[in-house]
C-alpha cells in the first residue's frame, strides 16, 4: 500500500486503519484531512466514538469515526479498534506531525570540550553543553537547555525550553522533557547538629530509561548514592517532585502536583493521582492506585487502591465522604442525646412520703 498522503495531509481511511491498528469499515477510499470534537467535526474529519456518543452518531457531521470493535456500524465509515482511545492517538500522530527543527547547532550555543554526538542533532540558541557530554543521533534541544558535565542522552529524545540536566545525569532514548523542569538537582538531605543543620552532598546521578515522558517544572533530585530511577515508559504531569533515591517502576503515571519523598520505591504500572503525596522510604506495590490528595504513609500493597489522607482503601475513603456533609447534624443530635442521658444518670429528686418521714426511717424510742 503506498503510505504516501493523496495530498499534504489527507491520508485514506484505509491508511489511517492501518496506522491506528484497526480494521477499516465502509469505504476504504475516503479522504481524511483532519480530526475534531464529536460535536464540531465535519466531512473531512474523524472523530472519537464511544459509550453514549455511539447512539448519537446521526447527531454529528464527521465524515468517519473511531469506533470499539464489534460496533458494526452499517450507515457510517468507521475503523474499529480493540483499544480506540490509543487508536485516535495514533491517527492525530499521523494527520499532525510534529514539527522537528532543522539539524545544527546554533551560533550562540556554548559546548564544552570532548562533545560527541550523532547525526541529525539540533542545538538551539543559547543552549549551554558542559564538558564530556554525549548525544545520540537525532536528539532535539530547544532554546536555553542546560547540559552539566557528563550527562549523556539518547538517541531521538527531545528536551524543550530553560530544562536543565545537571552533572552526570543518564537520559534514554526518545525520552521528552517539558519546559521548565529541573534533573539533577541536589536532594533534601540536612543532618542536624545542635540548633542547626548541615547538608548532605549528594553524590549520585538521575537516570531516566527510554520513552519516559516528563511534564513542565518537574524537579527530579539526585540521589545520596546511587541512582534516582524513572524505568521505562513513566509518564510524569506538570509540576510533579521526585525525591532523592526514589524508584519509579515501568508504565508509572504520576499526574500533576505530586510530591514524593526520598527513597520512596515505586512499582510497574502504578497510577498516582493529582496532589497525593508519599512519605519516605514507602513502597508502593505494582498496579496500585493512589487517589487524588492522598496521603500516603504506610506501604501500598500490589493492586491496591487507597485514597485520602491518612490513607484507606478507596471504598472506606467513598464512605467517609458520604458521611461528611452529615457531621453537623450528627454533632446536635449527639449532644441530645449526652444531654437526656445526663438527666437520666442524675435520677429523679427523692420522693417524701406522707407524714414528711422517709419510708426507711425509725420512729425514736
Amino acid at each position: 500500500m503506498n503510505s504516501s498522503p493523496q495530498s499534504p495531509g489527507t491520508w485514506t481511511l484505509a491508511r489511517l486503519a492501518e496506522a491506528a491498528g484497526g480494521v477499516c469499515r465502509g469505504d476504504s477510499g475516503r479522504l481524511i484531512g483532519g480530526a475534531a470534537p464529536f460535536e464540531t467535526a465535519g466531512p473531512d474529519d474523524i472523530t472519537f466514538a464511544m459509550g453514549p456518543f455511539l447512539k448519537r452518531l446521526n447527531a454529528s457531521r464527521a465524515g468517519a469515526f473511531i469506533v470499539p470493535v464489534g460496533t458494526g456500524l452499517q450507515e457510517h465509515d468507521s475503523i474499529e479498534a480493540d483499544a480506540p482511545q490509543a487508536a485516535f492517538a495514533r491517527i492525530l500522530r499521523l494527520l499532525y506531525p510534529r514539527p522537528r527543527p532543522a539539524p545544527g547547532i546554533a551560533a550562540t550555543a556554548v559546548i564544552g570540550s570532548c562533545f560527541q554526538c550523532g547525526e541529525a542533532v539540533s542545538i538551539g540558541a543559547q543552549v549551554v553543553i558542559g564538558d564530556g557530554v554525549t548525544l545520540g543521533a537525532g536528539v532535539i534541544l530547544h532554546p536555553g537547555v542546560v547540559l552539566g558535565e557528563g550527562v549523556s542522552v539518547g538517541a531521538d529524545t527531545e528536551i524543550f525550553p530553560q530544562v536543565t540536566i545537571l552533572a552526570g545525569c543518564r537520559i534514554g532514548a526518545r525520552v521528552r522533557i517539558q519546559s521548565g523542569t529541573v534533573i539533577g538537582s541536589d536532594g533534601f538531605g540536612y543532618a542536624r547538629e545542635g540548633a542547626r543543620y548541615l547538608r548532605i552532598p549528594h553524590r549520585g546521578i538521575v537516570q531516566i530509561d527510554d520513552e519516559v515522558e516528563i511534564g513542565a517544572g518537574n524537579t527530579i533530585d539526585r540521589a545520596t548514592y546511587g541512582r534516582t530511577w524513572l524505568q521505562r515508559g513513566v509518564k510524569t504531569d506538570n509540576l510533579v517532585h521526585i525525591g532523592h533515591n526514589v524508584i519509579v517502576g515501568e508504565n508509572t503515571v504520576i499526574v500533576a502536583q505530586v510530591g514524593i519523598s526520598g527513597s520512596v520505591t515505586i512499582g510497574r504500572q502504578v497510577i498516582m493521582a493529582g496532589q497525593a503525596g508519599v512519605a519516605g522510604h514507602l513502597s508502593i506495590g505494582d498496579g496500585a492506585t493512589v487517589g487524588p490528595r492522598a496521603g500516603v504513609v504506610r506501604p501500598v500493597a500490589a493492586g491496591e487502591v487507597v485514597s485520602g489522607t491518612p490513607q484507606m482503601p478507596h471504598g472506606q475513603w467513598l464512605r467517609v465522604q458520604r458521611l461528611t456533609p452529615q457531621l453537623p447534624e450528627m454533632a446536635r443530635r449527639l449532644r441530645e442525646l449526652e444531654k437526656r442521658l445526663k438527666d437520666l444518670e442524675s435520677g429523679p429528686p427523692a420522693r417524701v412520703p406522707d407524714g414528711g418521714r422517709s419510708p426507711d426511717s425509725q420512729e425514736a424510742p
